[in-house]
């Protein structure tokens, strides 16, 4: 049988320990260029992984990461040896991000690609005051918070975790909607949408309370106004050791302290 993966290149964080096992897997593996290779592995913990994600949207090449960094959920386990036989037999895991449309005051927009969630946060010592509509339906005529966040199943486990979101099966068709220190409504706790949902959220006495918008690494100030919704022409191509997939690893962390 021919092997999928022949030529692999490897993309690691700067940190010593990332570095001393690019230096050993290349010379053992060999390093292809990124833009022809069969796969890329990143070596570092979740940011770096987010970043290649990134670098290599729409291209639907698979992404392999093994953990050097601090921080490795969506990161494979690192060993030197056997990895041309544990890239052929990890599992596939597909995900689309999240597409956000950002209008700020001085009617700028600007696009951006978040593959965990798309936060708004308040830029001042006063709550973010935000109106929350879903499919053209207003929803939440005001949040009062510290902001609100739009997380995917794939990031459900990071920022949104962290504000005491759900945890979404990676299948699930599903967002979760999590506002962050919410004021007013005090009982609201947030909603599931499902994934096909057209979230706007709109900053309300937008210069008395500023708020920036974040999609993964990149921000905007000052926003009025922002749409987010998934953006099925993307696939993102992560591997993972059987045993080890997203989906287990969501299950763990659930039944997890």
């Amino acid at each position: 049988m021919t092997a999928r993966f022949t030529a692999i290149s490897f993309i690691a964080s700067e940190t010593p320990e990332a570095q001393a096992a690019l230096a050993k897997l290349a010379d053992r593996y060999g390093n292809a260029d990124p833009a022809t290779a069969d796969v890329v592995v990143a070596l570092g913990g979740d940011g770096l992984m987010l970043q290649v994600l990134h670098r290599f949207l729409g291209t639907g090449k698979p992404i392999y990461g093994m953990n050097r960094g601090s921080v490795g959920f969506l990161m494979n386990e690192f060993r030197e040896r056997g990895l041309t036989k544990k890239l052929e037999a990890a599992r596939r895991s597909v995900v689309h991000p999240l597409a956000m449309h950002a209008l700020d005051q001085g009617g700028n927009a600007v696009e951006a690609k978040a593959i965990n969630e798309v936060s708004l946060l308040r830029r001042s010592y006063q709550a973010a005051k935000l109106r929350i509509s879903v499919d053209g339906q207003v929803r939440l005529d005001e949040l009062v918070a510290d902001g609100v966040l739009l997380a995917t199943p794939a990031g459900s486990t990071a920022y949104n975790l962290s504000a005491n979101g759900p945890i979404l099966p990676l299948d699930a068709p599903l967002l979760a909607l999590t506002p962050i220190s919410a004021f007013r409504p005090r009982r609201w706790r947030g909603a599931l949408l499902p994934e096909h949902a057209k979230v706007m959220i709109e900053v309300l006495e937008a210069e008395k309370r500023p708020v920036s918008a974040v999609a993964d690494h990149t921000q905007i100030e000052n926003v009025v106004s922002v749409s987010i919704a998934i953006d099925r022409s993307i696939d993102l191509v992560m591997l993972h050791d059987p045993g080890h997939s997203l989906d287990e690893r969501i299950l763990r962390e659930q039944f997890g302290y």
